[in-house]
């Protein structure tokens, strides 16, 4: 079987700020587009079987630019849907929690159209995804490419080493990056993370 690539979108104006941008659909800055097309060589040297793009169009922008085509779009890798907390930064939060970690104690109910997710909710979504990812690599030759957001790619991560979905925490991911899991003797590693191409 192949290996799965994440690709976290390029640099937008919210995330350059800090501020949580989950189905807030704001595009990619000048930067993230460069960030994006860094990445064409590393996605052109391996055989792309499947790809999964977020429908939010930083997403979408970054699949494009990176060369992919015969894209499948996945509502189920939008961002970590932050409820009451879209558009906020951490540091504004802990004005009032002080405390607070996003991973570990979630968000602060939002609209009803957004009303915000548990970091088990987002492991839930995580875990669809993995499963579509494992019915493209057992079906297609080549490596599947998930191109997503930060917050989510982290528990999707933790989810495929079979972590809790808090423990997503632990993989900082930067934008207009790559991560590469894999196995090694049948058991789930990251192969490679924040992967930027060579100055």
């Amino acid at each position: 079987m192949g290996d799965l690539f994440l690709v976290r979108h390029g640099e937008t104006e919210w995330s350059r700020s800090g501020r949580h941008t989950g189905w807030t659909d704001v595009p990619l800055t000048a930067k993230g587009r460069d960030e994006a097309r860094g990445l064409v060589p590393l996605i052109r040297s391996h055989r792309v079987g499947a790809a999964f793009v977020s429908p939010l169009q930083r997403a979408r922008e970054t699949a494009e630019l990176i060369g992919l085509t015969d894209v499948r779009i996945d509502v189920d890798l939008r961002e970590w849907d932050y409820g009451g907390y879209e558009g906020i930064t951490t540091v504004e939060i802990q004005r009032t929690r002080p405390d607070w970690f996003l991973f570990t104690d979630g968000v602060a109910p939002g609209p009803p159209d957004h009303p915000g997710e548990t970091p088990e909710q987002v492991g839930e979504r995580a875990d669809r995804v993995l499963a579509k990812v494992d019915a493209a690599l057992t079906n297609t030759e080549g490596v599947v490419v998930l191109v997503a957001h930060g917050h989510f790619l982290r528990v999707l991560t933790a989810r495929w080493l079979g972590l809790p979905a808090a423990k997503g925490a632990l993989f900082q991911l930067a934008t207009g990056t790559l991560g590469r899991l894999s196995t090694e003797h049948g058991r789930p590693v990251i192969a490679a993370w924040n992967v930027r191409p060579p100055s």
